[in-house]
């Protein structure tokens, strides 16, 4: 049982399918352990309290803690009735180089998902990183059979999730997908999922979903973790933000998530985290009025590198950086200074 707060969350409609996501959805691949340790008591509070506060859609992976957090999401949500809420998860990305996109291991993978979830159906399942693949060749062995499952009722809609661009736009180019989750592409420091995707996305009816608003902890003072491939001008222009932060009192992660929450042109944005009081500030956030000179001011500090892309997966899946070859900021750095450990030193 759980009681919902007295608290109305915006919601916004996923492209051309019924269903209807709160603006921020809960991202549960901490429940996995993706970046640190997270009790079960923890992980299992922070999804009661997102029901509480309306943030009724749940993400997921069999690649989060190899299958932990799809059960222990499948936990946090027994006895609640399947009305309400929603649940997507992922196929084909099992282990940092454990990949495999073979139609019989995406109905084991849907069906194994199901068992985890303690569910009859996922209301969306993606292909999962295939840009760590040749990713044509795992589109077209996955996607066929994921549509079969899709015929079969065990999913209800199918997509993309990853990174790059350009698995993306083969998929819909060559299939009838009906959404995609992108993540780091809509943050303070990138917005190449609204200039370059989401007219594409739009005039084909697909549904957007944006994750990771502090492009996986890049915007925030918290260590980040040791595969965060952000190269060093990403890691210096953050450092320089987030010293402007540290100076005015300031919560970047705040920031980031009006910022990226605001924009209409997606249905949801999905945050992480195993930690019930980030849930709650999460929801505080969109109360209080919109920090508009701080995000303009961090904004400004991040411009050297707005649009920058890191790599993830083979570099030959991956967009075109972009971004200039050398910076020039405000306060060079300081040994002693930074507010992140493992901030790149220039």
């Amino acid at each position: 049982m759980y009681v919902r707060l007295l608290i109305t969350m915006k919601r916004r409609q996923l492209g051309l399918t019924d269903l209807e996501l709160p603006i921020i959805s809960f991202g549960a691949s901490s429940l996995g352990h993706a970046f640190g340790y997270v009790s079960m008591e923890a992980g299992l509070r922070s999804v009661q309290v997102a029901l509480e506060a309306g943030i009724d859609h749940f993400d997921t992976s069999p690649f989060y803690g190899r299958g932990i957090s799809e059960v222990l999401l499948g936990i946090a949500l027994r006895g609640i009735s399947r009305s309400q809420y929603t649940i997507s998860t992922k196929l084909g990305r099992y282990d940092d180089e454990l990949f495999d996109f073979r139609p019989n291991r995406v109905v084991e993978s849907v069906n194994t998902s199901l068992f985890r979830l303690g569910i009859e159906y996922l209301d969306i399942a993606f292909l999962h990183d295939v840009e760590f693949t040749d990713y044509k060749r795992s589109i077209d062995e996955a996607l066929p059979a994921l549509l079969r499952e899709k015929e079969k009722g065990k999913v209800r809609y199918v997509g993309i999730a990853g990174y790059p661009f350009k698995p993306l736009i083969y998929a819909i180019e060559n299939y009838d997908i009906d959404v995609t989750l992108n993540y780091n592409h809509y943050t303070l420091q990138n917005r190449r999922l609204a200039t370059e995707m989401l007219p594409i996305l739009n005039e084909r009816g697909i549904g957007v979903i944006n994750a990771a608003p502090f492009a996986q902890r890049l915007l925030t003072h918290v260590d980040l973790p040791p595969w965060h491939p952000a190269d060093v001008l990403m890691r210096e222009a953050s450092r320089q933000a987030l010293l402007y932060c540290g100076a005015n009192g300031i919560k970047p992660a705040k920031l980031c998530v009006q910022f990226a929450t605001r924009h209409s042109g997606f249905a949801t944005c999905v945050i992480g985290t195993g930690n019930p009081h980030n849930v709650l500030d999460w929801i505080a956030w969109l109360d209080e009025p919109y920090e508009a000179e701080a995000i303009a001011e961090f904004e400004r500090i991040l411009s050297p590198v707005l649009n920058r892309n890191a790599i993830y997966g083979r570099p030959e899946n991956n967009d075109p950086i972009d971004g200039p070859l050398e910076l020039v900021f405000d306060q060079p750095f300081v040994d002693g200074a930074n507010p992140r450990k493992t901030a790149a030193r220039l």
